[in-house]
């Protein structure tokens, strides 16, 4: 007797956070549904809470002495080895941003190219920062002056929904030193998670980069006035809220900045701070 081989039933994707070098869920519960072009469903990403947020912050603090402690070589090829697996995976990437964004699969191509070409650069820039940055002061008397870039520490990133704009922000953040907690809205939850996996599974240390998927409008306001970031990218939060975010991160002289242009070592250096240290000659 043989048996009516039954229809199969697709393994669909759970989305979760991406927090210390892990998916986890939101300890939350909450979802949020994410929709194709015609409204057909496509995913149940994860609503990030402010809890959410807080276990970010703690990760991207506890990595971020490690990851600026490493040389500038090595933190270029940890980001390239990224550009070889986004390459790797660039189909996929196309596939899911054409179905969730209002662009053409050429556009979405582009895009994805766009991308992988960007991590290479930003790659390129590590180990040149400190000869575009760094400087050797005059001085009057017998002493070296020395002015010498750093990272700033924790980076909060509100990402546009763009997915070159939320490659250009976290790459220019994280190639100095700084780790990063990406605050990602509405339909680039789907291809933003797909990038975590490509961390995951990369020479990325855990905590450097952390994503989490769900409401600017919760999330930045948040972000703005943990005492425990440092910086803050808000290029991806309406123009009329940046003044509100501005105070919130006044009261721990939060670095808040909005960026109009992607590929520049501005957008690096708007994340670094400057050393200066004197040091006796003959010493």
């Amino acid at each position: 007797m043989t048996t009516k081989k039954q229809p199969r039933v697709d393994v669909k994707k759970t989305y979760k956070l991406f927090i210390n070098g892990a998916f986890a869920r939101s300890e939350s519960g909450r979802v949020f549904e994410v929709t194709a072009k015609n409204g057909d469903f496509i995913a149940n990403p994860a609503l990030a809470s402010r809890k959410d947020l807080r276990d970010a912050v703690t990760a991207a603090r506890a990595a971020q002495s490690g990851w600026a402690k490493a040389t500038a070589y090595n933190r270029g090829q940890i980001l390239y080895r990224i550009a070889e697996m986004l390459e790797g995976r660039a189909e996929q990437f196309e596939s899911e941003i054409a179905l969730t964004s209002q662009i053409t699969a050429a556009k979405a191509k582009a895009q994805v190219t766009d991308a992988i070409d960007r991590w290479v650069w930003y790659a390129g820039w590590s180990d040149k920062l400190q000869a575009v940055s760094g400087a050797t002061n005059p001085v009057s008397g017998p002493f070296f002056n020395f002015s010498i870039s750093e990272p700033q520490g924790v980076i909060a990133i509100a990402s546009d929904v763009s997915f070159i704009d939320f490659i250009d922000a976290i790459a220019a953040a994280v190639v100095s030193g700084n780790t990063t907690l990406v605050l990602v809205p509405g339909s680039l939850a789907v291809p933003a998670m797909t990038f975590a996996e490509v961390l995951a599974t990369s020479d990325l240390p855990a905590g450097v980069i952390n994503i989490l998927t769900g409401s600017l409008d919760e999330l930045a306001p948040w972000a703005a006035s943990h005492m425990d970031i440092d910086g803050f990218d808000i290029s991806g939060v309406n123009k009329k809220k940046h003044g509100e975010l501005k105070v919130a991160g006044a009261e721990n002289l939060k670095r808040i900045h909005a960026f109009s242009t992607g590929q520049s070592p501005s957008r690096i250096l708007a994340f670094m701070e400057s050393k200066t240290v004197w040091h006796s000659v003959g010493v």
